[in-house]
């Protein structure tokens, strides 16, 4: 890469294990590239379900509306439990018992970010949620999650601040077109949708290396 810090904005949301795969896959994809120049991360917010009560919902009656019938999600479950199994994912959906509304979630990792420790608790909410079934939308165990990385949450969440930044986040993610996630936009330029495998990502590293503005890498 050049002398230019490489950075990441990565928009995604908590409860898409997508995102967690893809998230692993950029991680390996950086772990190739020696130059010494670590990348600068910003996990940016998208909700996939914006409208969803602020309790959440239970797991089954969630999967049936979205997906139509839980066969429908069992064949999409297959293609994430092989891809999770590639990146030491080890998806536990059967531990989900609500699907959450993820705003405060999002509140949270940008808290994480004004901290210096987003990445950190990005991981640990998608371990929370994927691997072990917690409730991310529980302000309880999100301070829970938070302390895990050594982030004292509870007095930022029983309060409102971030709210205003992560719905302007979010609409700006929406002004870029964005309508699935994950969405990586590098440089503020170059923007690839998908979990993608890790010599895809350094394919549009390259691309960035060699400063082609007017280039964008697709799906």
């Amino acid at each position: 890469m050049t002398d230019r810090a490489l950075t990441i904005e990565v928009y995604s949301d908590v409860v898409c294990p997508w995102c967690y795969v893809g998230k692993r896959r950029l991680e390996r994809a950086l772990d190739q590239i020696d130059d010494g120049a670590p990348a600068r991360i910003t996990w940016r917010p998208f909700q996939l379900n914006p409208t969803m009560p602020k309790e959440g919902l239970e797991r089954r009656a969630y999967l049936e509306a979205k997906f139509g019938s839980l066969d429908a999600f069992r064949q999409m479950e297959e293609q994430v439990l092989a891809a999770g199994a590639e990146e030491h994912i080890d998806f536990a959906f059967d531990k989900i018992a609500r699907t959450p509304n993820t705003l405060l979630a999002h509140r949270l990792i940008w808290h994480a970010g004004q901290q210096g420790c987003q990445n950190a608790m990005v991981d640990s909410l998608f371990k929370g949620y994927f691997e072990e079934g917690a409730d991310i939308g529980s302000p309880s165990v999100l301070a829970q999650l938070a302390e895990r990385i050594g982030l004292k949450a509870e007095p930022f969440l029983e309060g409102q601040d971030g709210t205003e930044e992560v719905k302007a986040e979010e609409s700006t993610g929406h002004r870029l077109g964005i309508r699935s996630v994950p969405y990586f936009l590098l440089n503020g330029t170059y923007a690839l949708s998908g979990a993608q495998p890790p010599d895809r990502f350094i394919s549009v590293f390259k691309k960035v290396e060699v400063d082609q503005p007017t280039r964008k890498a697709g799906a």
